[in-house]
């Protein structure tokens, strides 16, 4: 039995190796195909769940808490019928402007102090052009400096926001 196995292992010595069997090489094209998918599906869910709105209501969880406890008032004046400063000709602006102040209790300031902030108001509306008001640009610049000048009489901070509520320019 010996001499057998022996023989055995000589016929194996003596025959050329086999060599042993590669791995097939795997591709990884399919792998990548499913984690693009993943990804494209994923984005897209975000991207839907943001632009539906639902994404803002649940990522706003805490901004509704601030929100409550920063809420505003809005402040009316009496609606503005100004000059223009037009070389072309006499233009003529009519507008309404409501404040938000910060707080509620900011409202009785803002009625006593009502002269000094429409005066401020007119003086700034009094300086611009109609080719300076028509743009979108020019109404939002309009509406910063109302409450930078607003804030100045009331006290920094007071105003939050400012909406033109009618603009006639004729």
């Amino acid at each position: 039995m010996a001499k057998e196995k022996a023989t055995k292992l000589e016929d194996e010595e003596l025959q050329p190796k086999e060599q042993p069997e590669k791995p097939k090489k795997k591709t990884k094209f399919p792998l990548l195909i499913i984690i693009a998918a993943i990804v494209l599906i994923v984005g897209a869910g975000g991207a839907y769940f943001f632009l539906t709105g639902k994404g803002a209501e649940h990522g706003k969880g805490s901004a509704t808490k601030d929100s409550k406890e920063v809420q505003g008032i809005n402040f009316a004046l009496e609606p503005f019928v100004v000059n223009l400063m037009d070389q072309s000709g006499t233009k003529y602006l009519k507008v309404s402007v409501q404040i938000e102040l910060s707080d509620a209790k900011l409202a009785e300031q803002a009625k006593n102090k009502t002269p000094q902030i429409r005066d401020a108001i007119i003086t700034l509306l009094t300086n611009k052009t109609s080719d300076e008001l028509i743009t979108p640009e020019g109404k939002l610049l309009l509406k910063d400096e109302i409450k930078q000048r607003a804030n100045q009489i009331l006290g920094e901070g007071t105003v939050i926001n400012v909406y033109l509520t009618d603009f006639v320019m004729q």
